[in-house]
């Protein structure tokens, strides 16, 4: 696409956009009674308006059958986890038997390490990112710790060269490498929050499995926002959460993949709970867990139906649209503000405004973060009494992310236009 800095080649494109109407499908907080430009999806994406409608229909059950509504209503709660086996399998590319949504993103991510970080005395270490997002740091450290290690010694942390701020890709491969003797585990974000960098996730699968490793990833950056390929990436297990690109609301529950090779293993160590007990025989309440076939061999307890609801919600837009579609318009979408904000540095070059996230569209998702020493608290303020949610990150990183369900080509333009409003009155500071 031939980008233009202009407003008429923003409501072109969005005139254009078969995804448009999407846009519909949510509600947008207000400023000054108009819809704010909510650019952070990648914190918490926007109700969709069919949510209210999704939770009134579980509330009405209750209020009319009680404890029967595990069984009788629209959605009977005795089987409502499989109302998203195949909707989330197509977000991450995976066969319905290898996903089921439950929990939220932590507290799966220990349960799957439970099963696949089974460290020895020689084959004990965990590769991960440095400065990865702390809810993976504290997990992976406090799992180590379980098993009697030290994290300094038992944690590798891959980080940039110095001086660069994305991990090349070469690194990774080199670093599983030459720790591959040793590594029990390789657990990576499949995108990076800070940076917005998508990682090779195949080759690094491929990488791992060669070395004697497994390979797991968090998707919470991920799911929804790039097109993923677990199972025939050979990806041994994944979790995710669904408040963000997935928009089910402020803690909603998350996803967790497990391969199909490994999900219909018995044998496999796991934390067992009476939800993941075969189900024709669970209300036998026998002792001896025998996991159910598949990825809801992990669940623990019966699905949190208030909850999900909102899930199923925005899982059903995401079966109308699919990932292509998306992907395809989050190319477009985040190359255009990549385009304008490579505009306002030309502009601006005494600003210090820096792009850290990838170049390339298939090092990214749909996220641009700009790094502004100095000024960039004053730069975030001003867009937020403008009308922008963003997201500021300490000390000095604006993260926005244009998401192609609900983020349109002028609410970009306005971005950028507010930004360059920005760093022109403290230009003439």
């Amino acid at each position: 696409m031939h980008y233009q800095n202009s407003l008429d080649f923003a409501k072109k494109c969005d005139a254009q956009d078969v995804l448009a109407p999407y846009r519909n499908e949510f509600h947008f907080p207000q400023h000054q009674n108009q819809n704010c430009y909510y650019f952070t999806g990648n914190s918490l994406g926007l109700m969709p308006k069919k949510v209210r409608a999704y939770v009134e229909t579980e509330l009405k059950s209750w209020e009319t059958y009680g404890v029967e509504g595990h069984f009788e209503g629209p959605n009977p709660w005795m089987h409502y986890h499989k109302l998203f086996s195949e909707k989330a399998a197509k977000i991450v590319g995976a066969k319905p038997l290898e996903v089921v949504v439950m929990n939220t993103l932590t507290t799966n991510l220990h349960l799957l390490m439970v099963s696949f970080y089974r460290p020895s005395a020689t084959r004990y270490k965990i590769i991960m990112e440095g400065g990865a997002f702390p809810s993976d740091q504290y997990a992976v450290e406090s799992q180590v710790k379980f098993h009697g290690f030290i994290p300094d010694d038992a944690i590798i942390e891959l980080v940039p060269r110095e001086g660069e701020v994305h991990l090349r890709h070469d690194d990774i491969l080199q670093a599983i490498q030459e720790n591959g003797a040793e590594t029990a585990l390789l657990m990576l974000g499949g995108v990076n929050y800070y940076t917005g960098q998508w990682f090779n996730m195949p080759e690094i699968t491929q990488a791992g499995h060669d070395v004697g490793a497994v390979v797991g990833f968090d998707l919470a950056h991920a799911a929804g926002n790039v097109p993923v390929q677990l199972h025939d990436w050979n990806v041994d297990f994944a979790c995710w959460c669904s408040y963000k690109y997935l928009n089910s609301g402020p803690g909603g529950p998350a996803g967790v993949f497990v391969h199909e090779r490994h999900a219909n293993n018995p044998a496999l160590p796991r934390f067992a709970g009476w939800w993941g007990h075969d189900e024709s025989e669970r209300f036998k309440m026998r002792k001896g867990f025998q996991p159910m076939q598949g990825a809801a061999g992990w669940q623990l307890s019966n699905a949190q139906v208030m909850a999900m609801a909102p899930h199923l919600a925005s899982l059903d837009l995401f079966d109308q649209v699919g990932m292509p579609a998306l992907r395809a318009k989050s190319e477009q979408l985040t190359g255009y503000l990549a385009f304008l904000l490579a505009e306002l540095q030309h502009k601006f070059p005494q600003s210090g405004l820096r792009i850290i996230t990838p170049t390339k569209a298939h090092e990214r998702g749909c996220q641009q973060s700009m790094l502004l020493p100095t000024i960039g608290r004053q730069v975030f303020e001003h867009l937020q009494k403008n009308g922008v949610i963003a997201d500021w990150r300490e000390p000095d990183v604006i993260r926005v992310a244009p998401v192609p369900l609900y983020n349109s080509f002028e609410d970009v333009y306005h971005l950028v236009k507010l930004l360059d409003e920005a760093l022109g009155m403290l230009d003439n500071k």
